[in-house]
């Protein structure tokens, strides 16, 4: 579905961000990208979509080499690889529902886009997403209005708009309080499963990606020198990833059958 090999980006300072990253994953699921501040991550993702012009190496997704792609084709890629920011690059001005829309954006004629005239299928799907992410009644509110857990749900409205087969998702919760945390990644996890979608997360907490994740990537230096399951993320792995440090604490214990019920999938984001 997926497969990196041997990916790089070198900046012009000559800052080797990426060195030789390569991973393969072949069916939907949650993959948490972890590391310290400047492994890597964001460049990782960004180089995914061609945000950042990747040095050398190859993205290849559902049979598509994207890294070979020409603008023009690169654009029509776009249309399968839904982004989430961290900043949630939402227009402050628009409402709930015109920002939704924009996920559309590639799908339809300058001039529908201009004038925000979205075929009626789009508008109906806008509605049933804002719905599923726990923001129903909010359609009309400005985004300027929000509260950064209830904007970073209308960024996964809009990246799901485009019926994306990847996720690329780049510090979702880095901004968040701990509920509305959890309330965002849970959300994803059921996002993904429902809609088939795998979904790369770049994120810093480690028990968040514990917790949530199917796979965890650990990056440092730009290279990958962790890959496996949650229950693999021992005390030595992070070490590995983050460097010398007390991590016992770190690593979370989640009881079996414990449901959280503090943080249903639909509730309206803490502020």
């Amino acid at each position: 579905m997926l497969t990196i090999t041997d990916l790089t980006k070198t900046y012009p300072t000559g800052t080797a961000a990426l060195k030789g990253v390569s991973f393969s994953i072949s069916e939907p699921q949650v993959v948490a990208i972890i590391g310290p501040s400047g492994s890597g991550k964001s460049t990782l993702i960004r180089c995914i979509n061609r945000l950042i012009e990747p040095t050398s190496g190859s993205v290849v997704l559902e049979d598509l080499n994207i890294t070979k792609l020409g603008r023009r084709k690169l654009r029509k890629a776009r249309r399968r690889m839904g982004m989430i920011f961290q900043e949630y690059n939402l227009v402050e001005r628009l409402t709930v529902m015109e920002n939704a829309l924009s996920g559309r954006l590639g799908y339809v004629s300058f001039w529908q886009a201009f004038r925000r005239k979205f075929p009626p299928e789009d508008v109906s799907k806008a509605f049933q997403l804002l719905d599923r992410v726990g923001l129903e009644g909010y359609h009309d509110t400005r985004a300027d209005a929000l509260s950064g857990g209830e904007r970073q749900r209308v960024g996964i409205a809009r990246a799901l708009m485009q019926n994306p087969a990847l996720l690329l998702v780049d510090e979702p919760t880095a901004s968040l309080d701990p509920k509305t945390s959890r309330q965002v990644m849970r959300l994803l996890v059921e996002l993904s499963k429902e809609f088939g979608t795998l979904t790369l997360v770049n994120i810093h907490d480690v028990g968040l990606a514990q917790m949530f994740a199917d796979r965890i990537i650990g990056l440092r230096l730009g290279e990958v020198v962790f890959d496996g399951t949650a229950d693999q993320v021992t005390e030595q792995v992070l070490t590995d990833i983050y460097g010398e440090e007390d991590w016992s604490a770190t690593i979370r214990k989640v009881p079996e059958g414990d449901d959280d019920d503090e943080d249903e999938a639909t509730a309206k984001a803490a502020s």
